[in-house]
C-alpha cells in the first residue's frame, strides 16, 4: 500500500484504530514486531529497560499485559515508582509507539490465577528458577534444575512456578505514535487522562 493510500496518515481515528490493531494482534501473533516492546521503569536514580512480551492488549480499557517473575528486580522498581513506559517499534510498519503507563503488580489473585492457567507448562519454565532472576551464580546456568532444564517434567510438576508468576498490567495514560514517511513523518499523542484528546506533534 502507497503511503497516499494510508488511511491513517493524517486522521486521529485511523490512527487509533491502526495502533490498537498492531498491539491486539501481537498477543497473537509470534512474529509480530510489535509482541516485545522495550520496559522502562525506575526513577531518575535508577532507571532501566527491558524487553517484554506482550500477552493482552484491551482497547477499551486502555490496558496492556505482560508477565514477570515476582522476584524480578523491576518488581521493587514498579513498587516505588508504578509511572513507568513502554516502547514498541515495528521496521515493517514504520511505526513507533511510546506509552505511559501505570503499572499495577498481580501476584496470586484472580487476574495472575487466570493468566497462569492460559500458560502452557513448557512456557511456565521461566518460573521455575531456583533463585530469582538476576541473582549472581558462580558458573553459567539457567538456573533450573535438571529435570526442568530438560522440560522433562509434567504439566501439574509445572504449578510449581506459581509461586513466582505475577502479571504486570499497563494502565495507559498517554500513546504518542510515530509513522516515518519518505514525504514527511506525522506524529500524534493521545491523551488517555480524563477526557481524551488527541494532539499533532511535530515528528
Amino acid at each position: 500500500m502507497s503511503e497516499k493510500q494510508l488511511s491513517y496518515y493524517e486522521n486521529f481515528q485511523e490512527i487509533e484504530k491502526k495502533l490498537w490493531s498492531l498491539l491486539i494482534e501481537a498477543v497473537k501473533d509470534r512474529d509480530s514486531e510489535f509482541r516485545t516492546p522495550v520496559f522502562i521503569c525506575g526513577d531518575n536514580k535508577d532507571l532501566d529497560g527491558r524487553v517484554v512480551v506482550l500477552r493482552k492488549a484491551d482497547q477499551k480499557n486502555n490496558f496492556v499485559q505482560f508477565h514477570s517473575d515476582i522476584r524480578s528486580s523491576k518488581i521493587k522498581k514498579i513498587k516505588k515508582n508504578p509511572n513507568c513506559s513502554l516502547l514498541f517499534y515495528g521496521k515493517k510498519e514504520k511505526i513507533q509507539l511510546r506509552l505511559k503507563i501505570n503499572s499495577q503488580i498481580n501476584f496470586n489473585n484472580d487476574v495472575s490465577k487466570k493468566s497462569w492457567e492460559k500458560t502452557g507448562h513448557i512456557s511456565r519454565k521461566c518460573y521455575l528458577v531456583a533463585n530469582g532472576p538476576g541473582t549472581i551464580s558462580d558458573k553459567p546456568t539457567s538456573g533450573l534444575s535438571g529435570k526442568f532444564d530438560n522440560f522433562d517434567y509434567t504439566k501439574q510438576e509445572s504449578e510449581e512456578g506459581y509461586k513466582n508468576f505475577c502479571v504486570i498490567k499497563c494502565n495507559i495514560t498517554s500513546i504518542e505514535w510515530l509513522y516515518l514517511a519518505a514525504k514527511g513523518h506525522r506524529r500524534a499523542l493521545i491523551d488517555l487522562e480524563g477526557i481524551k484528546k488527541f494532539s499533532w506533534l511535530v515528528p
